[in-house]
C-alpha cells in the first residue's frame, strides 16, 4: 500500500453551522420539504404497523415484510436510479417523484391484506431511490462544499426526530381518527414537498470531466461492464484498507441488530410486555432519540478519541442494550434498554461516517459510498428477514439474545484481527 494522498487540494474553510446553512434559502426550503414529506412517511409507516400488529394480527415474520418491501427497491434500485438521476434535470425529477407517491399513497386506502401493504409500500420505494439521489445533487448545488457537512447533519435530524414522534402522533391519531387519517396526510405531504420544490431555481454545475484517471481498457468499457468495473474498484479498495473495512463491519452490525428492532418492537410490546397501542407508542422512539443525543456527544468525543475505540464503545453498548431486553421483559427495563441501543450507535455510525471521509480519495467517493450504502441497507434487510424467521422458533427475546452474542464475537474479532494500528490509504 501507497501513502494516503491529501484529500483536498482546496484550502480549508470554517465549516458552515446548520444555522448559517439554513439562512442559504434554497437549503431552507429543500429542508422544508424533508420535514413534510418525511413527517408523512412515518406517519403512514407506523399506521400500517399498528394496523397490521393490532388489528390484522399478523406475525412477527409478517410485519417484518413491511420494512423488507419498503427497504428492499432503494438497496436494489439505488446504483442504477442514481445513473438515470445524473442524465435527468433534478428539479422535474424531484417534483414528479413527490406527485407519483402522493398517488401512490392514496392506494392504501383500498388495502385490507397484508400483501397489499406490501405492494403499495414497495411501489412508493421504486419512486424514492429516484427521489434520493436527486435531492443529493439538489443538496451540492445549494450548499458550499464546508457546508455538505451540516446540511447533511440537518437532512438526517429531520430523519431521527419523525421517528422519535411519529410513532405517539401516529397511535394518537389512529385510536382518534383512523388508520386512513394517516394515509391521507402522507398523500398531502408529498404534494406540499412538490410545491415547495417547484418554487426552487435549481442551478447546476456544467458537467465536469472525471476527477480519475482511468486507463485505456476502462475507456473501451460501457454500459453494464463499466459500472461493473468502477463497483470492483471501490470493492477492492476497502478490503485492503484495514480501517474502513473494521468500520464498515461494524456499521453493518449495527445496522443488523437495528433492522432486527424495527418491526420486532411492536411484537415484544404485544407478547412480552402485553402492552397496548399506548405502550408501543412510548417505546419506539426510544432508539431514535437515544441516537439524536448520542451524536451531539461522540461528535465531541471523536476530537479526542480513536475511530476504533469509539466502535468498540457503539457495540459494547448495544450488547448492553440487547440484553437487558432479553433478560428482563418489563418497561422499566424496555425504555432504557431501547435508549441506550441507539446511542450506542451514535459511536458507531459517527466515527464510521468520519473515517470513510477522510480516508477515501476524492476520486473514489461515490463508489465507496454506494458500496457502504449498499452494505448498510442489506444488513438492515438480512436483520429483517433473519428476526422474522427466527422469532417463529426461539421468540423475540432469544432473537435479542443471539443479536448479543454476534455483537461480543464481532468484538473479539476486531480486536484481535481487524483493528489496524494506522490508517494507510492507498492512492487512487
Amino acid at each position: 500500500m501507497s501513502t494516503a494522498a491529501p484529500i483536498t487540494d482546496q484550502p480549508k474553510l470554517a465549516p458552515l453551522t446548520m444555522g448559517e446553512v439554513l439562512r442559504i434559502p434554497l437549503m431552507r426550503r429543500l429542508w422544508y420539504a424533508q420535514i413534510v414529506s418525511v413527517f408523512g412517511d412515518f406517519l403512514a409507516l407506523f399506521a400500517v404497523i399498528i394496523v397490521m400488529t393490532f388489528n390484522l394480527h399478523a406475525t412477527a415474520q409478517q410485519i417484518t415484510g413491511v420494512q423488507i418491501a419498503y427497504m428492499l427497491p432503494i438497496a436494489v434500485l439505488g446504483v442504477l436510479s442514481g445513473v438515470f438521476v445524473d442524465r435527468w434535470p433534478v428539479k422535474p425529477t424531484l417534483v414528479s417523484s413527490d406527485l407519483i407517491r402522493a398517488l401512490l399513497c392514496l392506494g392504501l386506502f383500498f388495502v385490507h391484506s397484508v400483501w397489499g401493504f406490501y405492494i403499495v409500500l414497495a411501489a412508493i420505494s421504486v419512486v424514492s431511490s429516484f427521489f434520493s439521489p436527486a435531492q443529493g445533487v439538489a443538496l451540492r448545488s445549494a450548499v458550499p462544499h464546508h457546508g455538505l457537512g451540516s446540511s447533511q447533519a440537518l437532512m438526517q435530524q429531520v430523519m431521527m426526530g419523525m421517528r422519535i414522534v411519529g410513532g405517539p402522533i401516529a397511535t394518537g391519531l389512529v385510536s382518534a381518527l383512523g388508520p386512513r387519517f394517516c394515509y391521507g396526510i402522507d398523500s398531502i405531504s408529498f404534494i406540499a414537498s412538490a410545491t415547495l420544490i417547484a418554487t426552487l431555481a435549481i442551478s447546476l454545475p456544467t458537467p465536469a470531466k472525471a476527477a480519475h484517471p482511468t486507463s485505456a481498457v476502462d475507456e473501451e468499457l460501457t454500459g453494464l461492464r463499466r459500472i461493473g468495473s468502477d463497483m470492483k474498484q471501490g470493492i477492492s479498495f476497502i478490503v485492503h484498507h484495514a480501517a474502513i473495512f473494521f468500520v464498515i463491519m461494524s456499521l453493518a452490525a449495527g445496522m443488523f441488530v437495528l433492522g432486527c428492532f424495527g418491526p420486532l418492537i411492536a411484537v415484544y410490546v404485544r407478547d412480552n410486555l402485553h402492552g397496548s397501542k399506548g405502550t408501543f407508542g412510548l417505546t419506539s422512539p426510544m432508539i431514535p432519540l437515544g441516537m439524536v443525543l448520542g451524536m451531539n456527544l461522540i461528535v465531541k468525543l471523536s476530537k479526542s478519541k480513536k475511530a476504533a475505540t469509539l466502535v468498540y464503545y457503539g457495540l459494547g453498548g448495544i450488547g448492553v442494550g440487547t440484553l437487558l431486553l432479553a433478560l428482563f421483559p418489563h418497561l422499566y427495563a424496555t425504555i432504557p434498554g431501547l435508549f441506550i441501543i441507539g446511542f450506542a450507535a451514535a459511536a458507531i455510525i459517527v466515527p464510521a461516517q468520519t473515517l470513510i471521509a477522510q480516508e477515501t480519495p476524492p476520486a473514489m467517493m461515490g463508489r465507496v459510498g454506494s458500496t457502504v450504502m449498499s452494505a448498510v441497507f442489506s444488513a438492515q434487510i438480512l436483520g429483517l428477514i433473519l428476526s422474522g424467521v427466527l422469532t417463529e422458533h426461539i421468540s423475540v427475546r432469544g432473537v435479542f439474545a443471539l443479536c448479543t452474542a454476534m455483537l461480543v464475537i464481532l468484538t473479539i474479532i476486531g480486536k484481535l484481527w481487524m483493528e489496524p494500528d494506522h490508517h494507510p490509504a492507498p492512492s487512487a
